[in-house]
């Protein structure tokens, strides 16, 4: 077998039986490929951890940060892993292998100003796409969910939002986790509710849906997210990942209970929840510039 074809088996099997994105699938795809053709002439299984790391130095040097190197070393990783499952190596030549430190950026969240004005009623000439599109966004921000995570949802979970306040999800990996529903967005997925069959198909089980009345693409809740905060009137490009960040920044600000903001999002480590007390921080400096009369210059 070509390691081409091992690379098409290996991303295979973990869209089917791993459930992975197809945004990770992508991902793997683009960064295994680079692998192949560092490697060259060798095959994935003559290749040592001394040619790995003359890899990631060569990627390093062209400009590769270490954040997209760290990615790259897991996608590396996971298919040599995959490998020695199936017999074609005998060690991971991956492990130890670190790439260089990178600086960690924070989360781009919104204030709590400006999520109120992205949320604020508009007037719109498709009163129909409106409702749908301010039930998409209040959800988002209401619950933190990922951009994977709402374009999911079934009709079917419309009981437990608007009745029991709360929605079951699958995350990464296949994660469920149940995440609370505020009322605003319950209200806005009740009149959601009231308009959705003028747009959904018969037997469409989605519950967002596009014109054409099938579930609506990653791609177009992002653009209308993207055009609505420009009506809003906001200085930056918003996009869906922000309305996450906004949603536990805000929690965080409001409880200081870093660990339920961890359940909430899904997070398999609190190290990645930890990012956002950092915001937290952010916030608090800038109410003490602001209001501390020996902080002003």
């Amino acid at each position: 077998m070509t390691a081409t074809a091992t690379v098409d088996d290996y991303l295979a099997e973990l869209a089917e039986q791993r459930r992975q994105s197809p945004h990770t699938i992508s991902n793997y795809r683009r960064d295994l490929k680079r692998l192949l053709a560092l490697a060259g002439d060798a095959r994935p299984g003559e290749l040592q951890v001394q040619q790995i790391r003359r890899f990631v130095a060569r990627l390093h040097a062209q400009g590769l940060s270490g954040r997209s190197l760290a990615r790259m070393l897991s996608a590396w990783r996971g298919y040599f892993g995959w490998l020695g499952q199936h017999g074609a190596v005998s060690a991971n030549p991956c492990d130890g292998v670190r790439p260089p430190k990178a600086p960690r950026r924070l989360p781009n969240a919104l204030s709590v100003d400006e999520a109120a004005a992205l949320l604020a009623p508009e007037a719109d000439d498709d009163h129909v796409l409106a409702a749908r599109d301010v039930a998409m966004f209040e959800l988002f921000y209401s619950s933190g969910l990922r951009l994977a995570e709402l374009a999911a949802l079934d009709c079917a979970a419309l009981e437990s939002l608007l009745v029991d306040g709360e929605v079951r999800v699958l995350g990464k990996r296949s994660k469920a986790r149940i995440v609370p529903v505020g009322a605003r967005a319950r209200a806005a997925l009740a009149a959601w509710q009231v308009l959705r069959g003028q747009l959904a198909g018969e037997d469409e089980p989605a519950l967002f849906v596009s014109r054409r009345g099938t579930r609506l693409g990653h791609r177009a809740i992002q653009d209308r997210l993207g055009r609505h905060a420009l009506r809003a009137g906001l200085p930056r490009h918003v996009h869906p990942h922000m309305l996450r960040h906004s949603f536990a920044s805000h929690v965080l600000q409001s409880s200081g209970d870093l660990r339920a903001v961890q359940e909430m999002l899904g997070h398999a480590s609190i190290a990645s929840t930890q990012v956002y007390t950092h915001l937290d921080f952010q916030h608090l400096a800038k109410v003490y510039d602001a209001a501390h009369p020996r902080a002003k210059r």
